[in-house]
């Protein structure tokens, strides 16, 4: 057992609360933690690797910023080392030694302890550097622990939001997407001969492409209430441009319509509406055609894919990622950035297609070409709305291999796996609910709820909006032991989840 500092070492109070400390806490910088330490408490490098249980030589390379701390463990035992208070255990994005109490789980007549205090709303949690998947490796006999323990160990460290979550548990998510009415009106009453006459303004090239922008951005945020308020207006407007405009404007105005109508199918999709999502994948390749530009065609190929692979048309969705992608190769000489993003996509989006279609080996060809292209992208990317890079296959990864049953690799896959490099909130959150799946699937059910607490946190309408997330839900209710189980039901009820 590792010592205490309280034994070894005189750490001022004052210490945890100086701006230097609570600086290097919340950036995760133990190696300037420890100067710190040395400098205002004179403690030795061998008086620091007794109290927190390790050698000397590591401690040296910590301090020398030679090795850097990532793993859940190590920080919460350098924490009980260090003696931390609570201030400085939250800024480290650690919970407190006090358990936190989310007021829904209070029982009548009991009073409610007191949570500690939180920090400002734009105070960067230090979650962001810690490989999030980590804390997911611990193994919780079901029933045996306490649940304010279990969630100090797992559901804290699990995203920088969800110190937030696990404090303020009694916030409602945002609801459901429940009102699509005046969205599908737009997509089934759509004709393009009517939506030039029943604008009052000649359509704008330099408006639209910002309102097609805010509406990606706003997917990929998981705002897909807002996306869903602004396409009824935004889809007519680029309608029109596209009959009304000639030359190069057209064609740019193709360009966005397919982007458009690739959001509006990506949405439906979510909703678990598959008729009208195929509808408008195929506008969306219609109008990728129309816009001459490769790159738009294999873009709105995903989405063709992705509809294709929701009806279960599962050989297809396979043959046309994998056909078109090809093509794309052929047909561009030279790879720049966007294509590279573009073809890595579609190889991505085959490979899913072939795992659901329980064909590894074709999965297995497509996810090792796909690396290829995230290896030779070098970095995470969002070109052409792709999120495309090598941590993007490392996500795909985790959801092939959940779906083909092998859950302890999609666990091990997650558990390398930065979020703070994964630059799409909605890939966060696909992510998160592949990992719950994965320990679903291997019968964790306290670490698949708290991967979709996680979830919730970091994008409500994503976990609040889904059919499928809403029967992942269920499954853990139905099989989970007893303790699991009311704590699911509780989040199903604030999900608005029908039982």
């Amino acid at each position: 057992m590792p010592g205490r500092a309280a034994d070894l070492i005189d750490i001022p109070t004052s210490l945890w609360q100086r701006a230097e400390m609570t600086e290097a806490l919340r950036g995760r910088d133990m190696g300037r933690v420890f100067r710190l330490v040395r400098q205002y408490a004179g403690a030795s490098q061998t008086r620091l690797a007794i109290a927190c249980g390790m050698t000397q030589g590591k401690i040296s390379e910590i301090m020398r910023d030679i090795q850097h701390v990532t793993a859940l463990e190590v920080f919460e035992r350098l924490a009980d080392g260090l003696n931390m208070p609570d201030n400085a255990r939250i800024a480290l994005g650690l919970a407190p030694r006090a358990p936190l109490v989310d007021a829904d789980t209070v029982p009548v007549g009991q009073t409610r302890r007191a949570l500690p205090d939180i920090p400002p709303r734009d105070a960067r949690l230090a979650a962001d550097g810690l490989p999030v998947f980590d804390p997911l490796s611990v193994d919780v006999p079901e029933g045996e622990e306490d649940e304010e323990i279990v969630r100090r160990r797992t559901f804290i460290s699990l995203t920088g939001a969800s110190l937030f979550g696990a404090i303020l548990a009694t916030a409602g998510p945002g609801g459901p997407v429940d009102s699509v009415e005046s969205f599908v009106a737009v997509l089934a009453g759509y004709s393009p001969d009517t939506a030039a006459g029943s604008l009052d303004a000649p359509p704008d090239l330099s408006a639209l492409g910002p309102a097609v922008a805010k509406a990606k951005r706003d997917y990929q945020a998981c705002r897909y209430s807002d996306v869903i308020d602004d396409l009824p207006g935004l889809l007519p407007r680029l309608h029109a441009a596209c009959a009304v405009m000639t030359g190069d404007a057209r064609l740019q105005a193709y360009t966005l319509s397919a982007e458009a109508h690739h959001v509006a199918a990506s949405i439906l999709l979510k909703l678990g509406d598959q008729g009208l999502a195929w509808l408008t994948a195929d506008r969306s390749m219609q109008a990728a055609r129309a816009s001459q530009d490769p790159l738009t065609v294999g873009s709105s190929a995903r989405i063709i894919t992705h509809a294709l692979m929701s009806s279960g048309h599962l050989g297809a969705a396979t043959s046309a990622a994998s056909s078109l992608a090809a093509r794309l190769d052929r047909d561009v000489s030279t790879h720049d950035p966007e294509s590279l993003s573009v073809y890595g996509s579609l190889l991505l989006r085959g490979a899913i297609a072939a795992a659901q279609r329980n064909d590894r080996h074709t999965a297995q060809e497509l996810l090792t070409e796909a690396e290829d292209a995230g290896r030779r992208l070098g970095t995470e990317r969002n070109l052409r709305w792709t999120a495309f890079g090598p941590t993007n296959v490392k996500l795909h990864r985790v959801n092939i291999a959940v779906t083909l049953g092998d859950a302890g690799t999609a666990i091990d896959t997650a558990r390398g796996i930065n979020l703070d490099q994964v630059p799409v909130t909605e890939r966060k959150a696909s992510l998160l609910i592949d990992t719950a799946r994965a320990f679903q699937q291997c019968g964790k059910h306290q670490n698949a709820y708290l991967a979709l607490r996680a979830a919730r946190d970091i994008a409500p309408e994503e976990i609040a909006g889904r059919p499928a997330v809403h029967q992942l839900v269920r499954d853990i209710i139905t099989s989970a032991p007893p303790g699991v189980q009311r704590q699911a039901e509780q989040f199903a009820d604030r999900l608005g989840v029908a039982r």
